[in-house]
């Protein structure tokens, strides 16, 4: 998760790079988004068409983003923001999976709290009024009332026009939103057929209900990008994940990945473009089934 432990790796990370908190937190949001919009462009250009949107949960309504070609019917995305939660970064990459043929709904986790953004960009949540701003938001994130939410989610998609309901639902989620993808496989398990864990976290707990429990319930086929120090702190998390991926039957693809936690994002201190990448390709190859 994002703690003391990773924020060690993001500050070397940034001097390898000459920066520091202060000047990446100056220009983050903007300079890495004008990479990121860059590598979008290359994705495939296709025109997408984009709005925001109100779901009705049990607990309130929730805003969300959701965008989807402009024509035709086609795979439903459910995307988990990181522990920042939805922002332009966010938007950005789901214009740039919506490219690639899915409708995708990039969901205010936090809607509880409040509408999004709650933050602009991942370095407000590294200074200490962003993490206590968000603390309180997150208590409210309980396994259960994100699979109330994941179920209110993909019934919003399976009532959109662009939207195929012969095809199976995905799930991506970065961070925090990591096990969502897996209790949002396990709320709807005849419609999720597909789940991607980007640098996730509490993916194995000593819970009851911990994510890796819930495989066995679910239909769906995953991919666990795992990021270094992540592993280096939980190594044997990975190894918990192969075990009951096969138990349960359920095909998994489960790596290590050359970087640090968060480096799927470009405004994270630990981006890595080459890394981030070769995890979207692998999630592109997963999707792909459905």
């Amino acid at each position: 998760m994002c703690d003391e432990f990773t924020a060690e790796a993001e500050a070397v990370q940034l001097a390898r790079r000459g920066l520091n908190r202060r000047e990446f937190a100056a220009l983050g949001a903007s300079a890495a988004l004008v990479g990121c919009t860059g590598s979008i462009a290359a994705e495939g250009g296709a025109s997408v068409s984009e709005k925001m949107v109100s779901i009705t949960t049990t607990d309130g309504v929730c805003d969300a983003f959701f965008v989807h070609p402009g024509k035709g019917a086609y795979p439903g995305i459910v995307m988990w923001p990181d522990i920042a939660g939805l922002r332009d970064v966010k938007k950005i990459m789901a214009r740039s999976l919506a490219a690639q043929g899915y409708a995708v709904l990039v969901v205010n986790q936090y809607y509880r709290s409040g509408p999004a953004p709650v933050m602009n960009s991942f370095s407000e949540y590294r200074t200490p009024e962003g993490q206590a701003k968000i603390a309180p938001m997150r208590a409210l994130l309980t396994p259960d009332a994100i699979t109330r939410d994941a179920g209110a989610y993909v019934a919003f998609l399976d009532r959109q026009e662009a939207v195929d309901t012969k095809r199976g639902i995905g799930s991506n989620g970065y961070c925090m939103g990591g096990p969502f993808t897996v209790r949002t496989a396990a709320a709807v398990p005849a419609r999720v057929g597909a789940a991607a864990s980007l640098h996730g976290a509490g993916l194995v707990t000593r819970e009851a209900d911990s994510p890796h429990r819930l495989l066995a319930g679910t239909k769906a086929s995953y991919l666990f990008a795992i990021a270094r120090n992540d592993d280096g702190k939980q190594p044997e998390a990975k190894n918990e994940l192969r075990k009951a991926a096969d138990a349960a039957g359920r095909p998994a693809q489960i790596e290590v990945y050359g970087a640090d936690h968060g480096w799927c994002v470009a405004d994270s201190p630990a981006y890595d473009p080459s890394e981030a990448d070769r995890a979207w390709q692998h999630m592109l190859a997963l999707f792909a089934k459905l």
